[in-house]
């Protein structure tokens, strides 16, 4: 029999966590509950990930070897005639700010959530892929309950969730959004999990269920049978930088999110903190600096140059940096560690869904060609047949080698700002994973400044300069706008802890 495996988990919901759980406990690895997890999460999480979605997964192996999964989506092969595609605005309030996406079925980007999950399991598991999948099909067959952080997400993203009929019947059955405390089911989505542990990824990219979708979808998407017959995994070196006394894995490019914090941190790292600074004016004022020529530095020597060789050394280089020194005046995320030193990192989504699910598979297909952040030069103007760039970064954080940290975020464009304030919490104030979770957070971005909430916020406000910023928005209450960290991290004495981020009613599960 398999030795049990110790090990800590961090995710959005206590059943994503507790099918990364099970995997532990019958002997698996990091990775078998990272991805039985990832399947789990399409199901509890389906508003913010689905296996009609895509991601990223970081591997740092017991044999100190670092891999980089990008089963990120891919633009289609081909363009269609814009007034065949089926494409429109829609917008999420989230109770403080109002941001407008675009769905429809000309949202729809080639999805890589499937292969992804199969590649990984592939190389990095143990255990059979049926066993990983399990939990997931047990969740949708049989229901799972309900939470408040469900219940929310399902409001916000109501028109989106209702717009179908198969829509529905999964999350309005009785004519009404489901709430807090009910079941939610996924049969047919469960059938379609049940195909795929038994006839593997291809049956979603050549067989009778690839076939079925594009029936399905052919009228008002840019997407082909061709585009899914054609989907690779992308096994990729991670972006690796030192910062302190500590090195950092993140996601390296075309995706744009390792990079940004990257480039946030080595501006940061200019800086010397003491405990006392935390939430100060000099600490707020130095985030804020940070962001800003962050997204300086982006627009004016790293967006048009995403897609070449080297982008990502050339833009961390010491020359590029000193351009900006002397300047100084919806997603998911899974994190485990194991006893035998493997460490994973997954953060995957859906962006906020395209509102189709097709029938009798029961995958809500994603709109990452409606994203803003992420179609930097305009909507339908992407090129033919290559890798979105992402702002999702998953990351590791090692200490002389070893997985220190665990870490990732959802969040779309505020996922590199949630993250860079959790790193330095932990790096610069020494914070525990939890405390450095919970913290307030702040997001600037366009001359926009927005707050949570914290003790003399208002007036360290008040010793801003005003004309620095056009809208200075001050949060009630923590709110996922600001992202959602789930980090898990291995302490001096050897102990396996994590934090889900409360923002998203992130959970926690061990095996000790």
């Amino acid at each position: 029999m398999t030795k049990k495996n110790r090990g800590v988990i961090a995710a959005g919901h206590p059943q994503t966590a507790s099918a990364g759980q099970i995997m532990l406990e019958l002997g698996g690895n990091a990775f078998d509950a990272a991805v039985a997890a990832a399947f789990a999460s399409c199901v509890v999480e389906s508003t913010l990930t689905s296996l009609g979605g895509s991601g990223f997964f970081l591997a740092h192996t017991q044999n100190h070897q670092d891999f980089l999964f990008d089963f990120f989506s891919q633009t289609p092969l081909q363009k269609k005639d814009r007034d065949l595609i089926d494409f429109y605005p829609v917008d999420v309030n989230f109770g403080g700010e109002v941001q407008e996406f675009h769905i429809g079925l000309g949202s729809v980007a080639v999805p890589g959530m499937i292969a992804g999950l199969f590649a990984i399991q592939k190389k990095l598991g143990t255990l059979p892929i049926d066993l990983v999948v399990e939990p997931a099909i047990n969740y949708a067959r049989y229901g799972f309950e309900v939470t408040n952080f469900n219940e929310f997400c399902f409001r916000l993203l109501e028109p989106i969730l209702l717009a179908s009929p198969e829509g529905n019947r999964v999350y309005a059955p009785e004519g009404t959004l489901l709430k807090a405390q009910q079941s939610c089911y996924l049969t047919d989505f469960a059938n379609s999990l049940a195909i795929l542990a038994q006839q593997g990824s291809q049956a979603f990219y050549r067989g009778e269920m690839a076939q079925h979708l594009i029936e399905n979808i052919s009228q008002g998407s840019y997407l082909t049978f061709s585009d899914l017959e054609n989907y690779q995994v992308v096994l990729r070196k991670p972006l690796k930088i030192n910062y302190r006394n500590y090195e950092i894995l993140t996601n390296p490019p075309p995706s744009s999110g390792g990079s940004l914090i990257a480039f946030a941190l080595k501006l940061l790292e200019k800086i010397e903190f003491d405990s006392l600074d935390f939430l100060s004016v000099k600490h707020l004022k130095t985030l804020i600096k940070t962001m800003e020529l962050t997204n300086e530095a982006r627009q004016s020597s790293y967006d048009t140059y995403l897609y070449e060789e080297d982008i990502a050394e050339g833009f961390l280089s010491a020359e590029n940096l000193a351009n900006y020194v002397h300047k100084w005046g919806s997603t998911t995320h899974i994190s485990v560690l194991d006893e035998r030193g493997n460490a994973a990192s997954i953060t995957t989504t859906n962006g906020e869904g395209s509102s189709y699910i097709v029938p009798q598979l029961g995958i809500m297909l994603n709109n990452m060609l409606g994203e803003a952040d992420i179609n930097p030069l305009g909507f339908h103007n992407w090129a033919c047949n290559q890798r979105i760039s992402s702002m999702m970064s998953p990351t590791i954080i090692l200490e002389a080698g070893q997985p220190k940290f665990v870490l990732g975020s959802g969040g779309a464009n505020r996922i590199r700002t949630a993250l860079l304030q959790v790193i330095s919490n932990l790096v610069d104030f020494n914070f525990s994973i939890e405390q450095a979770i919970s913290a307030p957070r702040i997001h600037w971005e366009n001359a926009v400044l927005s707050l949570e909430p914290f003790a003399a916020r208002e007036e360290i406000i008040a010793q801003l300069n005003p004309g620095d910023f056009s809208q200075i928005n001050t949060w009630e209450q923590a709110n996922m706008f600001f992202g959602g960290v789930h980090g898990v991290a291995k302490t001096a004495t050897g102990e396996m802890t994590g934090a889900g981020d409360f923002r998203r009613e992130g959970a926690v599960k061990s095996f000790p």
